[in-house]
């Protein structure tokens, strides 16, 4: 069978470009603009064009036809709009990653399954993603177009680890933070659920829904069973680095109130809030799935590779005088309001 990645280089799809190299059942193309073809497995095609271009992908596509197109990076309805104009009629399977993101906030409750609604006022990021869905099965409906819907939570891998404020240059600086002895912010008091799921397990079940017949017109979320406390995760990056895990708890709406960063998103629309996802119906599609690396398995790998690359090891020094600030500022209000 042969199938198409448009993206195939990023934390999930690198994880599925490289299992799927070693799957004989698949041929496997990946269309993009060429930036990490160094890293692919061997076997690969790469297919070089920007996916924004469109006219330049209808002619470097020109003729192809697939068992299966997945699109790692759509974010907006005009780009699906665009994908469906390249592959209606040329793909037996049209595969889109959406966003665990767009269930329903504030949670009703706190178990997710795929008929949760889809609805997040906070975040619009989410939004476009649900819009993105919406288009897709409108055209599954309509058009018979075959659409497989998948969506992420925190997916990571070796690169980066999940931690929950952070500034624009990723998480380095929060672990570099530890490393010095200093506090970390943690949103509200540490103590909501959260799922990390890493890459290799992400792909598992991924694969498992690729050219599989009952997963057509249908949306999945692909997470990890277990569910960690965010105190749990800094501890566990803190224990890593044999460092004391030292919280700074601050509520999310102060965050995102102290103005530098948009933590409405990915804080008040997502991090903050207890979710714990029901994967029955991605078991049922994919029988035998199950995640095999626990929270510390995989956060310890990410803190080794971490700290022995240095293109991991991206500093961000604003964020970290804005966390010096934050701090700084409440605790002057604390002695304030202790002696005012």
């Amino acid at each position: 069978m042969k199938a198409l990645f448009i993206g195939g280089t990023g934390t999930i799809s690198m994880a599925i470009t490289r299992q799927l190299a070693e799957n004989p059942d698949w041929e496997l193309y990946l269309l993009n603009r060429g930036n990490r073809t160094a890293e692919l497995p061997q076997g690969v095609k790469v297919i070089q064009a920007d996916i924004n271009n469109e006219e330049q992908s209808a002619r470097a596509l020109e003729g192809m036809r697939f068992d299966c197109v997945c699109d790692f990076i759509g974010f907006v309805p005009a780009q699906l709009e665009r994908d469906y104009r390249l592959f209606a009629g040329k793909t037996k399977q049209f595969m889109y990653i959406s966003s665990a993101s767009a269930y329903q906030k504030p949670v009703g409750t706190y178990v997710i399954t795929e008929s949760t609604p889809l609805h997040n006022p906070y975040w619009e990021y989410s939004r476009n993603k649900i819009a993105c869905e919406e288009y897709l099965m409108k055209q599954y409906r309509e058009q018979g177009f075959p659409v497989t819907i998948i969506r992420p939570s925190h997916t990571y891998d070796e690169r980066n680890i999940p931690v929950g404020a952070h500034g624009d240059r990723g998480s380095w600086q929060v672990v570099k933070r530890m490393m010095e002895g200093k506090p970390v912010l943690v949103h509200g008091d540490g103590t909501t659920l959260w799922t990390i799921t890493y890459n290799t397990d992400f792909a598992k079940a991924f694969i498992g829904l690729m050219g599989n017949v009952h997963a057509i017109g249908e949306a999945y979320h692909i997470t990890s069973d277990e569910s960690v406390t965010w105190n749990q995760i800094y501890g566990i990056i803190a224990d890593a680095l044999g460092v004391e895990y030292k919280p700074y708890y601050v509520s999310s709406e102060f965050l995102h109130a102290a103005g530098k960063y948009d933590f409405a998103g990915g804080l008040t629309g997502d991090k903050a809030n207890t979710v714990v996802f029901d994967n029955s119906k991605v078991k049922r599609a994919v029988p035998g799935f199950t995640c095999t690396v626990r929270a510390d398995q995989g956060l310890r790998r990410a803190i080794a590779h971490m700290t022995t690359h240095a293109e991991c090891q991206v500093e961000d020094p604003e964020f970290d005088q804005w966390c010096d600030r934050v701090i700084a500022a409440l605790e002057n209000a604390k002695e304030a309001v202790k002696h005012g």
